[in-house]
């Protein structure tokens, strides 16, 4: 998915909204619920290599973008302000690059990464309303595993990736379509970054921190209860 143009749209969407024709307002107290395709998009950088004690100095990890459904639920606190929960998971792969390039996939996970921000809706009277907003990220990384191809691989070989808090960022805007039903566009940043330890891998065991920060781009469609 590319960045420009979805940027570009929010931006344009902004510059056009007008409280003439209204065909839907917020008020305190409503429900916006919204279903949304993602595609999580790692901004990722690694650490050095630590292996059975001994930093090898040698660093290099990327990790691999995914497109999934997302799920979201917002709480207009009053006209402007609302409170977003973010939900959703997503299903990536860690190879090495750089100094680590000749070891392929090293990590197979799975990241459950429940996002809460405060939300300011800019013009709740118009059709195409922008907002903004900031809070907080945990992420769980569960399923972690050593891939079978993997040169790390090893029987009775683990890998696990510790859980990170960490702060969220976003933009975007919603579209009428009639009174209860509009359009999104959304784009998240996560901070993100997890510690990796091996055990019982073809070299042993090993450990490299990762920093994933990734952006987070969404359309999809939601409803106002």
């Amino acid at each position: 998915m590319k960045k420009i143009p979805l940027i570009s749209s929010i931006l344009l969407a902004a510059g056009l909204a007008s409280p003439i024709s209204t065909v839907m307002a917020y008020e305190a107290g409503d429900w916006l619920i919204r279903g949304r395709i993602i595609n999580v998009n790692p901004n990722d950088s690694s650490g050095s290599l630590t292996v059975n004690g001994v930093d090898t100095g040698s660093k290099g990890v990327k990790v691999d973008s995914d497109t999934v459904p997302e799920l979201d639920i917002t709480y207009m606190i009053t006209r402007n302000w609302g409170v977003e929960l973010i939900l959703g998971y997503s299903e990536h792969t860690v190879k090495g690059e750089k100094s680590w390039a000749g070891l392929g996939n090293v990590i197979d996970t799975k990241v459950l990464p429940p996002t809460l921000t405060l939300q300011y809706h800019f013009l709740p009277d118009s059709n195409i309303r922008p907002y903004i907003g900031a809070g907080v990220n945990y992420t769980y990384f569960f399923d972690e595993k050593v891939p079978s191809s993997s040169v790390l691989s090893n029987s009775g070989d683990k890998v696990k990736l510790e859980s990170s808090w960490g702060w969220a960022a976003q933009v975007g805007v919603d579209i009428a379509i009639n009174q209860d039903w509009f359009v999104n566009m959304d784009i998240k940043y996560l901070d993100i970054d997890t510690t990796a330890r091996f055990k019982n891998t073809a070299v042993g065991s090993a450990k490299i921190n990762a920093d994933i920060d990734p952006f987070v781009y969404g359309i999809g469609i939601g409803r106002r209860f």
